[in-house]
């Protein structure tokens, strides 16, 4: 396409902020989504309760109120953040809420005997859970946590709209420009399924990695 020859060095950038955009989300996705979700299982009952509402606001409002909310109603208390770094924490704290209840419902589904087994051992409960409840669940979580990841992945054209320049907002300006639309949503749809179907595979390799591993 002559698009694509043109505009090449544009669509590369743009493509670029995506990972950028969608890699950072993913990291502090999962490292909150991990702490909501051990302190649900060991803390005290109000700190549950309140994490418990954390979660069900965010994965029961819409992604783009609350990137509203944060670029643009941040301001008003104090936090004022780029577009790249609101997208990033928005898209970030929104993935949090679903990782947390995956890491739960895995911890949740190690059996009670490898516990049990572990505790008459003399393992202390650090230990249980770093050496017996923390590989087995990371297996059983893997395909629900790669189907997450995807989905934020796609989360990323939500972020054009405060004009953080990723590959959505890119191709939308190309299109507009050159009143190019079609070929440029195409373009659009094939960088992500390149960039999905390579996450799948990568996705698939991890989950046979960690089967062998937890086997041996």
């Amino acid at each position: 396409m002559d698009i694509v020859s043109h505009y090449w060095p544009d669509i590369i950038h743009g493509f670029m902020i995506t990972l950028a955009s969608w890699g950072g989300a993913v990291v502090l996705g999962l490292a909150v989504g991990f702490l909501i979700a051990v302190l649900q299982l060991f803390g005290g009952r109000w700190v549950r309760a309140v994490l418990r509402v954390y979660i069900e606001v965010l994965r029961t409002t819409p992604f783009l109120i609350q990137l509203f909310i944060l670029y643009y109603g941040g301001p008003s208390i104090g936090i004022e953040l780029s577009a790249m770094t609101a997208g990033i924490v928005a898209l970030g704290l929104y993935g949090s809420a679903y990782f947390a209840e995956c890491f739960r419902s895995g911890f949740m589904s190690v059996p009670r005997g490898h516990i049990e087994a572990a505790q008459c051992l003399g393992f202390s409960r650090l230990a249980t859970v770093w050496r017996v409840q923390l590989p087995q669940m990371l297996v059983i979580i893997t395909p629900a946590l790669i189907n997450l990841i995807i989905i934020l992945s796609k989360e990323t054209a939500v972020l054009s709209v405060v004009t953080v320049p990723e590959l959505t907002a890119v191709l939308t300006q190309i299109g507009t420009e050159q009143f190019s639309y079609v070929e440029t949503t195409l373009i659009l749809c094939v960088c992500y399924l390149l960039l999905i179907g390579v996450t799948e595979r990568l996705g698939r390799w991890a989950e046979v990695r960690m089967s062998r591993f937890l086997v041996r």
